[in-house]
């Protein structure tokens, strides 16, 4: 039975952005007394068959893992290579650390083209004993593959984020498409009969490279998961404001969020 943990749930600003009128941050829509509404860069970890992967290393990597608990990691699989989703690269070496060894590192040859050209030292050979940098070995994947990633089998499919592609994934009856703006049939196909699905929603409007409020309903309505839960949220999306909207089944994602899939 896989278990995720939602490390980070929000836009690539996060929420609260930076500013506001007493620079103590910027919640647009949502409400700052709310605890909820307070979200960092979005990554999980997927945990599976005695191996856990982490998804994605934000910016905000060392919180999240201290936050949730989460001590160890088996290996990395790179969704794409914004800012948002790598810049916590060098943390990775207290995770060698932990691991006593280099990590393997899954994503595409697009993907890992970008991230050598600004963390080449992260991908060097190890020069044991210490773990002075990251020390990450990659293993170059496609979308339409089947990988095992440190013990989790996870089936991989393509998805358009506007400008670019980005990993989706499924590991049992768990889904996860964060930044996308556009699935094509063969993502709908991989995903079919999911029961959990957590599915980028930036806002309300439409956006060039992210899902909005009404997208995201009708690709619930297509493919029917008993569960969704939404990331990459953005300072547009309030928590209470979205309980109250949504339909059952579909649900705000929260920073430290567990999901047990059946």
């Amino acid at each position: 039975m896989p278990r995720v943990t939602m490390l980070g749930c929000g836009g690539s600003a996060g929420v609260p952005q930076i500013g506001g009128a007493d620079g103590r941050g910027d919640w647009g829509a949502c409400d700052p007394a709310e605890p909820r509404n307070q979200r960092t860069r979005s990554s999980i970890v997927i945990e599976d068959q005695g191996g856990r992967v982490l998804v994605d290393t934000s910016p905000d990597m060392r919180h999240q893992l201290l936050s949730c608990g989460i001590a160890a990691i088996d290996a990395v699989l790179f969704t794409h290579a914004h800012a948002d989703h790598t810049l916590g690269i060098d943390d990775v070496r207290i995770l060698n650390r932990v691991a006593g060894r280099p990590l393997e590192a899954f994503t595409t040859e697009r993907t890992m083209a970008e991230l050598d050209k600004r963390f080449d030292y992260a991908f060097k050979p190890w020069q044991p004993p210490t773990f002075f940098r990251p020390v990450l070995v990659p293993q170059l994947v496609e979308a339409g593959q089947t990988v095992v990633a440190g013990g989790v089998e996870i089936r991989l499919f393509e998805q358009d984020h506007g400008f670019m592609p980005t990993l989706g994934l499924r590991v049992g009856d768990f889904g996860y498409s964060t930044d996308v703006v556009r699935l094509d049939e063969a993502a709908f196909d991989v995903l079919t009969g999911v029961d959990t699905w957590i599915v980028d929603c930036f806002q309300r409007q439409g956006h060039n490279t992210h899902a909005n409020l009404e997208q995201v309903l009708r690709w619930v309505d297509r493919l029917k998961p008993r569960r969704t839960v939404l990331t990459h949220m953005g300072h547009d999306l309030d928590w209470a404001w979205l309980v109250d909207q949504l339909p059952p089944g579909i649900e705000p994602g929260v920073d430290g969020l567990v999901l047990d899939i059946p």
